[in-house]
């Protein structure tokens, strides 16, 4: 072992003794531990070979310092704990997708759960009294009109929303899908196949994808020639029980076929056409949005919209580590594809 590094022995190696027995500098060694592209992979591979012989550990008080990053970012979710774990699939697949970009580019992350009305400001106010612990945010589920947005832009603070903005689109960077797009085809496909009444419970509608899924099943009936009936539409909070609730209305309505605003919504709506002795599909078709593990598990298997939750989680999480480390230096605005899934809630009538 080089005598230099042997003396230390006694405490740990530095970057200076990184540096030596690498054969580099010392800005080298940090840049390789900030993950910089724009060292030689060679270069790389010496100077890693030697952080792992030494069991080298940067520190983080010292690298905040140098770098004015704290390589930790903020996943603010804002909905309740209670609505958000009624979907036991499409948070942790989205998480999944955040936890993997994170660990692959060296960050960690600090999870933020939206709270009940009377607690939102002081949430807001923690959120942002607490930036200086982020280097950015990936904000969820955010209201239409949610606050917290302007606010981030006022301070700079680099974020990315996983889903459109309604306001100041041109600065703000998002991962999104067309929603609109993505319902219309649904509520074409359920009209294809003969059905006349088609209802729809809604997600909650303080949220844009909830928003454009409403104006995507209208196109959608617009398109195929049939009647927009308001009496036809139940607004939902993207759970369970609105399932339920919403297609037992809906049934008083008639309906021959329901396009639910996601797939948890909709095995609220199978359960309950289950308890009225409503046959799925003869009787009522069902479509749902974003085809998660539980659409398979269905009884019959649910007809759905694949979206890519994961990789929202997986794009966004890049595209704010992109911002952070000042890669991008504009707003970037990503959708990703969708496709309409046929199973067995569907497509009896063809």
């Amino acid at each position: 072992m080089d005598d230099s590094i042997r003396q230390n022995n006694s405490r740990h190696a530095n970057l200076e003794d990184i540096a030596r027995k690498a054969g580099v500098s010392r800005s080298t060694v940090s840049r390789v531990i900030n993950h910089d592209p724009n060292v030689r992979k060679s270069t790389r591979e010496r100077v890693l070979a030697v952080i792992k012989e030494e069991d080298f550990r940067p520190n983080l008080a010292a690298r905040m310092l140098v770098t004015n990053r704290t390589n930790v970012i903020g996943i603010v979710i804002l909905h309740s704990l209670m609505v958000t774990f009624q979907d036991p699939h499409y948070f942790p697949t989205l998480l999944q997708g955040v936890a993997e970009a994170t660990l692959s580019r060296g960050y960690a992350t600090l999870l933020w759960w939206g709270q009940t009305p009377e607690y939102e400001e002081r949430f807001y106010q923690h959120i942002l009294q607490q930036n200086r612990l982020m280097d950015g945010l990936i904000i969820a589920s955010a209201r239409a009109d949610e606050p917290l947005v302007p606010k981030l832009l006022e301070l700079g603070t680099p974020f990315v929303m996983v889903e459109r903005p309604t306001r100041f689109a041109d600065r703000i960077s998002y991962v999104t899908i067309d929603n609109v797009y993505s319902a219309k085809t649904a509520v074409e496909y359920l009209a294809n196949d003969g059905r006349k009444r088609i209802g729809t419970i809604t997600g909650a509608l303080y949220n844009v994808d909830a928003q454009d899924r409403l104006i995507g099943y209208n196109t959608g009936l617009q398109a195929a020639g049939l009647q927009i009936d308001p009496e036809l539409v139940y607004e939902g909070q993207w759970t369970h029980t609105s399932g339920y609730m919403g297609a037992k209305q809906l049934l008083r309505k008639g309906v021959d076929a329901i396009f639910a605003g996601n797939d948890i919504t909709a095995m609220g709506v199978l359960q309950a056409l289950r308890e009225s002795n409503v046959r799925v599909p003869e009787d009522v078709a069902v479509i749902g949005f974003d085809d998660l593990p539980n659409s398979l598990l269905a009884t019959p298997q649910l007809t759905t919209v694949r979206q890519p939750v994961q990789q929202k989680g997986i794009t966004a999480t890049n595209l704010l580590l992109d911002l952070i480390e000042e890669k991008v230096d504009a707003p970037c605005q990503v959708l990703l594809p969708t496709h309409l899934v046929v199973r067995q809630s569907t497509s009896a009538r063809r």
